[in-house]
């Protein structure tokens, strides 16, 4: 048996110890993290500025730097309530965590076919990842991008499964898309990466800029005859979130235009991001084509 690495061993042992306490006392050191993200090392503030820059030109510059300030805020927050959620209870989890009409897509796996839930990286998808796979009572999957530092991935893992949901690397999907027909189950898709050039891709407009946009999800749904969800995600305080699912596709699609799943999903994330903007992840270059 190989044996663990005592580097990862006191890494892990670190990061349950601190996720032991009080999500309060994490948020007194994101807060320190928030002034020097933002004061600072000023992180990715170009970037975020360009992107607010298209996606609101409605807005003046004061609005937009409200909305880059509360984005900091909010990317600041999630790792402290990402590193809670490695030992965080069953109890205080559902207090964190609403899900509404979790029993719409239930219903369609425990009738025997795997349903889609799209959703964007709106804060905190991490929580809705574990506020999901408690609330369900069918079975989860979560496709993902492995990181590349071992520990880390690990420890992601780590707290994505901590209530029992299924991770799938993106590269081992193929083996596991073939048995949604015959294990019906929840496919989680994040659906507004960025794919790569290699990757087959299709470009529509987003946020009032050109963006590429995978299309597994769209061809996956129209290939199988698979219901399509998606995940509204909301705050409603600090620390606490509620993911709203509603139903974006179902079958049959004969007549359905090219890019119609991927173009509905487009529109209803363009909503989400409205409704609270500080909650999307702009300090992403997505738009990058």
């Amino acid at each position: 048996m190989k044996a663990t690495p005592l580097p990862g061993f006191y890494g892990m042992f670190f990061f349950r110890l601190l996720s032991r306490l009080p999500l309060s006392v994490l948020y007194l050191f994101t807060d320190v993290l928030y002034l020097l993200a933002r004061f600072v090392i000023r992180y990715r503030k170009n970037v975020i500025e360009e992107n607010l820059r298209f996606a609101f030109p409605e807005l003046n510059e004061l609005e937009r730097k409200t909305i880059r300030n509360r984005f900091y805020r909010n990317f600041t927050d999630t790792f402290a309530e990402t590193i809670k959620m490695l030992t965080i209870s069953e109890k205080e989890l559902r207090q964190r965590f609403q899900v509404v009409n979790q029993e719409a897509i239930d219903g369609e796996v425990l009738a025997g076919k795997s349903a889609l839930m799209m959703a964007g990286h709106i804060f905190n998808w991490e929580m809705a990842i574990l506020g999901v796979a408690l609330q369900t009572k069918v079975t989860a999957e979560t496709v993902y991008l492995k990181l590349n530092n071992p520990f880390f991935n690990r420890l992601m893992l780590e707290i994505r499964t901590h209530f029992g949901g299924v991770m799938t690397e993106k590269k081992d999907f193929r083996k596991s898309m073939i048995s949604l027909r015959s294990e019906p189950r929840i496919l989680h898709l994040a659906a507004d990466q960025r794919p790569p050039g290699k990757e087959k891709r299709y470009q529509r407009l987003f946020m009032n800029r050109p963006a590429y946009f995978f299309e597994g999800g769209e061809f996956m749904a129209k290939r199988m005859g698979l219901p399509v969800f998606f995940g509204k995600i909301t705050k409603l305080k600090r620390g606490h979130y509620r993911m709203e699912f509603s139903k974006l596709a179902e079958p049959p699609y004969e007549q359905d235009a090219p890019h119609s799943i991927t173009d509905e999903f487009c529109r209803r994330l363009e909503e989400n991001i409205r409704n609270q903007p500080e909650l999307y992840l702009w300090s992403h270059k997505r738009w990058k084509v």
